[in-house]
């Protein structure tokens, strides 16, 4: 059997309210859902998730926003609501946790990184020292507790003359 790979390209659009005006105007009821979104959004700012659920229902009715809809679905769609907008709080959560194990993880490397720096620009300063004072490669290893390759490693990177 012949295997067909099919290579696509998706255009992501955001639908909140405010945003791709052009496809709201175009589609009443995809602005109208961002409008609802948005007011379920606002709202659990406030009030405990399902009274901002009910709250945005009942707004919405009154003023004609997917009306027709949610007085014919407000069960599923309250239902619904809470289950995706707790979904989204869990995910933005998620991603908050893991930035932020993230920058301490950085921190933390940083500061590995800043000592290691700080030893070997001290160990290329007593290097540069013995050097001065005529002292071989394998002594200053020796009174150093390095080895000579380190030694030498560290002459390389800084650029210190024998």
């Amino acid at each position: 059997m012949k295997e067909t790979q099919l290579e696509l390209t998706a255009v992501l659009l955001n639908i909140n309210r405010n945003h791709n005006r052009e496809l709201m105007e175009a589609c009443r009821d995809l602005k109208d859902y961002a409008e609802y979104v948005d007011r379920v959004r606002k709202y659990a700012r406030e009030l405990p998730l399902p009274e901002a659920v009910e709250r945005a229902v009942t707004e919405c009715i009154r003023e004609g926003i997917l009306k027709e809809f949610l007085e014919k679905n407000r069960a599923e769609v309250k239902k619904m609501s809470i289950y995706e907008y707790d979904q989204e709080k869990h995910i933005r959560m998620e991603r908050q946790d893991a930035w932020e194990d993230g920058v301490q993880e950085g921190i933390k490397e940083g500061i590995k990184e800043g000592e290691l720096r700080g030893r070997n620009a001290q160990l290329s300063e007593l290097i540069k020292k013995k050097f001065a004072r005529g002292k071989s490669i394998s002594r200053i290893a020796e009174e150093l507790e390095e080895t000579e390759e380190r030694i030498q490693e560290l002459i390389r990177e800084y650029g210190l003359e024998e």
